[in-house]
């Protein structure tokens, strides 16, 4: 007997809930890492979030007794469906109790949301796009999430096959060690690849950041353009992400590769400041950026975020040299760890980098689809 409710977000006191459920949900979870409370309200803020420009999201809330007991979004991005000509909407920001009955009204209403508008499938979780928070936590439950990766409890994987959605693309992270990365065939074969392609490598000027952004831009929405699912970002989108990261960023960590002088690839990698945030329960600011402060020096891993080259360089090898590049300078400024977060299952190069450097695949992500 259903006795619960679910309707749509109409209000400041309703995006509260939204929000609140969330940190209220895993307070109790060891592993579980609270995000600021104020880039959680800024990645749902319509006005804020420059995703909104060209895209639409309906949010929703399962009560039961007053009491919040599940949340989702059903979003649809028009830059997806013009890249990718097709009808695939999303679903992002599900949270809920480990009852299948609310799971179930939940995606129905996503469902709904997205058939309203046109839409013939339905994909996901998705944070609210593949530029941002990807993919169900699958597998990897015995660490906390490193920045800007997801988590999840493990019961929300049959909630999701229960309701009817199956796996479309598994999404990898490898945990990387400086102690193993350096065999002496992987280097001798980097060394070989760099001169080959004559290939030279500078950090982001941080005096020069606008110019470096825009650089970084084109490498970024070039390399990128045929990966599955990928969307490129507009100017707005990736100038508002720069800005959020600029204050944690490590110059010497956001890489621009040439060859011949010319820009082919782009590493970011940044420290996974996650584990200065573990204790901030509620994600306050003010607990947010003591623990930021006092806790700086234990930060000992950096996730590579993004890495890739243009698509005319994608089997020079230069990509893996990128990964070696990025694994030497973390080393020089102390880092003992690093992920490479996220690898689509089949890209083979990228995925036989990491397995190079001896990275162990430690999580897997998931991502869900099913015909509405």
């Amino acid at each position: 007997m259903k006795n619960f409710t679910v309707r749509p977000v109409r209000s400041k006191a309703d995006t509260k809930k939204f929000i609140d459920f969330f940190y209220a949900l895993y307070k109790d979870d060891p592993n579980f890492v609270p995000p600021l409370r104020m880039d959680r309200e800024k990645l749902i803020d319509k006005k804020k979030n420059p995703f909104y420009q060209h895209s639409k999201m309906e949010m929703f809330l399962a009560e039961r007794e007053g009491k919040v007991i599940g949340r989702i979004a059903g979003i649809v991005n028009d830059h997806h469906n013009k890249e990718h000509n097709d009808k695939v909407g999303f679903f992002g920001f599900f949270e809920c109790i480990n009852e299948q009955e609310p799971a179930n009204a939940l995606f129905d209403e996503a469902k709904k949301f997205l058939q309203l508008h046109g839409m013939t499938a339905m994909r996901g979780p998705a944070n609210p796009s593949v530029n941002d928070e990807y993919g169900l936590l699958v597998e990897g439950f015995d660490s906390p999430p490193v920045m800007l990766m997801t988590y999840n409890p493990k019961y929300y994987h049959e909630l999701f096959v229960q309701y009817g959605l199956k796996k479309e693309k598994d999404l990898y992270a490898y945990l990387l060690n400086q102690e193993t990365v350096y065999t002496e065939k992987f280097i001798r074969a980097n060394e070989i690849v760099k001169q080959r392609n004559q290939l030279t490598f500078h950090s982001i000027n941080m005096k020069d950041f606008k110019n470096e952004v825009n650089r970084i831009k084109k490498i970024y929405n070039s390399a990128w353009q045929y990966n599955w699912g990928a969307v490129p970002m507009t100017d707005a989108e990736f100038d508002a992400l720069a800005a959020d990261l600029k204050p944690v960023v490590e110059p010497d960590l956001v890489i621009i590769a040439e060859s011949k002088g010319v820009p082919i690839g782009f590493a970011l990698s940044l420290p996974d400041i996650n584990v200065r945030l573990k204790g901030n329960k509620n994600g306050g600011l003010i607990g947010g950026l003591l623990r930021l402060l006092v806790f700086k020096k234990k930060v000992n891993l950096v996730r590579i975020i993004v890495l890739g080259v243009v698509p005319e360089h994608k089997m020079s090898g230069a990509a893996g040299v990128l990964f070696y590049e990025t694994a030497m300078r973390a080393k020089k400024l102390g880092y003992q760890y690093g992920e490479a977060s996220w690898i689509l299952e089949d890209n083979v190069m990228m995925n036989r980098a990491a397995e190079t450097m001896q990275g162990k695949r430690y999580k897997t992500y998931r991502i869900y689809q099913m015909d509405i």
